[in-house]
């Protein structure tokens, strides 16, 4: 919600002490934390401080002369130049958002890097004035006013790789190359990280004096040993963080060329990755999250389920149960309590999505397959688009029937979904049967027992079993097993684990004899 020119969705923050003028002032974000403390709640902000906007008063100091004080707040180098002496930019990696890293500045005659959009430069953490300057305008701005902590975007991408040097072509298509690896997990991150926790993080407590808490975005941590460092208690470096293999699922890799490449996946797969983030905890002092959804992915319902009217609140709800049993802390995006569903397949992408990062993949492809580099690469990306884009997950909420769902008596930044007049929060919170009061069921079920949830240990019953997705849940003496059917036909139930124990809740509400319902998720309990 900071102050920003909009390219990339308010990720490109001009002025971090400051609001989106639309939005409201920073006196609404004052009242909004008082309100919340004052109902026992708790607000946390996003901090996005790997890169800036270009609008950023320290950018324009850092691009208005090479000897500028803030030269090094940013990542500037020279151009290189081929045999032809065509110049050429310092390194062949290529942006998040399609395209190069690097972008030219005629004005001081030189390049620099962007990890994402040209007119987001990422911030230099090697510069320790650089890092001061954002502890105080990103963090202590508004930590003095009582926030209670931050989800910490891009977590693990401050420290860069040094020198630039260029990646292995893995691509033939294009000059620019897949390089996470020059900047996920770099040599003095933890180092970075450790300094934010103590010298500003460690200063401040929450309204009822507990801990701030923070949440990492990290990216190419593929397994335990990996992410373990960034959450060790002992370490005291974040308290969680998101790891992306659920919603990566079916995806190529993030930031490569092929990222809206799909694939079909198996439920089987799917376990392998909740079993692994799951027991990451076991007999470690770390901790995890539970989620299924952002705003980077297509909607669950959509993704992992069916969302056809027919299905789409059986999904829903057979999603919750999967997610409410698990350990961890549990994330739900807005939108996903109603069981809100991608953008409709007819919609066009050249007119109806407005992401940075779909606008650019879809010129990409268009691009290489009427050059006639990459045939049939139209179909494979708007097959991706349509499937796992952002925009998805960013189409306005429907909060009621009325013009534009209810969210604003203008247009906003998107239309909204063609079906709010049936699916919206107004709606189902007068319908007893609704996605909406499942999720609070199943809420409060998630409190009452959450020793066996929240805290038990996980364990899958059925890894190769490629319709139902069945997991015990045990803490002490108290069992609990969750039976999911993956499937729109019936399944036959697991009856030696489930033998002896009480149906908790089914997310058909009236359990059917003998037989799992197509999309029924079950929790089974054993005191």
């Amino acid at each position: 919600m900071f102050e920003s020119p909009q390219v990339d969705m308010g990720y490109d923050v001009s002025d971090y002490e400051a609001v989106y003028k639309p939005y409201g002032t920073v006196q609404d974000v004052e009242d909004l934390i008082a309100a919340c403390h004052k109902n026992d709640m708790k607000l946390i902000l996003d901090l996005v401080v790997n890169h800036t906007s270009d609008q950023h008063a320290w950018f324009k100091e850092s691009r208005s002369s090479r000897d500028n004080p803030k030269r090094d707040w940013y990542f500037w180098q020279p151009p290189r130049y081929d045999d032809q002496r065509n110049r050429m930019p310092p390194t062949n990696y290529r942006s998040y958002f399609a395209g190069g890293t690097w972008t030219w500045d005629e004005h001081t005659q030189e390049y620099y890097l962007h990890l994402y959009d040209k007119t987001q430069p990422d911030l230099n953490w090697e510069n320790e004035d650089c890092r001061r300057a954002i502890y105080d305008s990103a963090m202590r701005f508004w930590l003095d006013k009582g926030i209670d902590g931050f989800r910490i975007d891009t977590v693990n991408k401050y420290s860069k790789v040094l020198p630039f040097e260029d990646v292995p072509v893995t691509d033939p298509t294009s000059f620019t190359q897949s390089a996470p690896e020059k900047w996920c997990n770099g040599p003095r991150i933890h180092e970075f990280i450790k300094e934010m926790s103590t010298q500003v993080l460690s200063h401040y407590r929450t309204y009822d004096d507990l801990p701030l808490v923070t949440v990492g975005e990290l990216s190419l941590c593929p397994d335990p040993a990996s992410v373990i460092p960034y959450v060790s208690a002992r370490e005291h470096e974040l308290d969680m963080v998101f790891q992306f293999d659920i919603t990566h699922l079916g995806q190529g890799p993030p930031g490569g060329s092929s990222k809206y490449e799909i694939s079909a996946w198996t439920l089987p797969q799917m376990k392998r990755i909740v079993a692994k983030w799951q027991t990451m905890i076991d007999g470690t002092d770390a901790w995890t999250t539970v989620f299924n959804e952002n705003h980077d992915n297509g909607r669950s319902v959509s993704r992992f389920a069916v969302d056809t009217p027919q299905w789409r609140t059986h999904s829903a709800k057979m999603l919750a149960i999967w997610l409410a049993a698990q350990s961890g802390t549990l994330f739900l995006y807005q939108g996903q309590e109603i069981g809100m569903i991608n953008a409709p397949e007819e919609w066009d992408i050249e007119t109806e999505y407005q992401d940075v990062e779909s606008r650019n993949y879809w010129a990409e492809a268009v691009r290489l397959e009427d050059s006639g580099l990459d045939p049939g690469r139209k179909e494979r990306i708007s097959n991706g688009l349509r499937l796992m884009a952002r925009d998805h997950a960013r189409l306005p909420f429907q909060w009621d029937g009325t013009a534009h769902a209810g969210f604003s008596s203008v247009k906003p930044w998107m239309r909204a979904h063609d079906g709010f007049p049936e699916l919206n929060a107004a709606a189902q919170e007068q319908d007893a049967n609704s996605v909406l009061s499942f999720y609070k069921q199943m809420l409060r079920l998630r409190k009452t027992h959450k020793d066996v949830f929240v805290y038990g240990r996980f364990e899958v019953l059925d890894l190769e079993n490629k319709s139902t997705f069945v997991y015990r849940k045990q803490y002490e003496d108290k069992t609990a097993v969750v039976v999911l059917n993956f499937t729109t036909e019936t399944q036959e139930l697991p009856v030696e684990a489930i033998e002896g124990m009480d149906v908790l809740a089914s997310s058909y509400g009236k359990v059917e004899a003998g037989a799992l319902q197509p999309l029924e998720g079950r929790v089974y309990v054993d005191y």
